[in-house]
């Protein structure tokens, strides 16, 4: 376990039911820190489960003895990325951990690059590549003000080393984290504060159904293809199974601790052994 205590972080794409933003929200509360949720609504993926989306996670996190609150607001919108850290900062004071996990939502970009449209291309860019830059942006110029140093952890993929068929827009936009990650943590260095990346290989969320209904042959209903998909992804991973969300949180929380001081700039890969660079 991690010493989190004393900590605030905020974590941004927190909504989903099976995502890894909740995953690592509440990993970090049972570490010990309060913990800011953002998402652009309050419930991003809608079902009959009972699930209210951000409230949810609050009252998760909430329920390991921690504070926690909701932050809505489109990461890729400089204004509301300053009203996001500033109500964060109104209620708890400070920040001192950035997880950015936040995406684009997998459809139209799915498609070989002859038939992508340019919307669908600039919908993940904006999303996973400035909305990462301009929540680091901001949340940074608060770290540098505090110097106390302070953690960023931003959410990659192995698809941000390996080049996948129809996936070139998404490919894009990891391989672009990766790059911006360890120009950042060059440069905040100098303050203490560590800038990093995950790398997630096939981690079954919401995200995987939107994926596979894209990909799915005609006749063929999406969440028949997210089963082969699945399961095709757990015979040819080495530990034999598809990541869960905790599986990237234990990173996060790794991550966002004392315990990873001396590590910055890397780009690490939680595949199961899928990806091992």
């Amino acid at each position: 376990m991690y010493d989190l205590r004393g900590k605030v972080a905020l974590v941004t794409g927190a909504g989903g039911e099976q995502g890894i933003g909740r995953a690592i929200a509440v990993r970090l509360a049972q570490e010990g820190a309060d913990v800011a949720v953002n998402d652009i609504v309050r419930l991003p993926y809608g079902g009959p489960t009972g699930w209210r989306g951000v409230d949810s996670v609050v009252e998760e996190i909430e329920a390991t003895g921690r504070r926690g609150m909701a932050v809505l607001g489109d990461v890729s919108d400089a204004e509301q990325v300053d009203r996001m850290l500033a109500e964060t900062l109104e209620r708890f004071g400070k920040v001192d951990i950035l997880i950015n996990n936040a995406a684009s939502r997998p459809g139209r970009d799915r498609v070989s690059v002859v038939e992508l449209e340019e919307d669908a291309w600039d919908t993940v860019q904006r999303i996973n590549v400035k909305g990462t830059f301009l929540c680091c942006r901001a949340v940074a110029r608060h770290l540098i003000t505090r110097n106390e140093g302070g953690k960023i952890v931003n959410l990659s993929s192995t698809a941000g080393k390996r080049g996948v068929a129809r996936f070139a827009a998404y490919c894009a936009s990891k391989f672009a984290v990766i790059g911006f990650t360890q120009s950042l943590a060059l440069e905040l260095a100098p303050y203490r504060i560590n800038v990093n990346a995950i790398c997630p290989g096939s981690v079954d969320t919401e995200r995987t159904g939107f994926i596979a209904a894209a990909l799915a042959p005609e006749g063929v209903s999406g969440e028949t293809y997210r089963q082969r998909m699945n399961a095709d992804t757990a015979t040819h991973t080495p530990l034999g199974r598809v990541a869960e969300g905790a599986d990237i949180a234990r990173m996060a929380a790794f991550l966002a601790s004392g315990e990873s001081d001396y590590l910055t700039g890397l780009s690490i890969s939680v595949s199961g052994g899928t990806v091992m660079d």
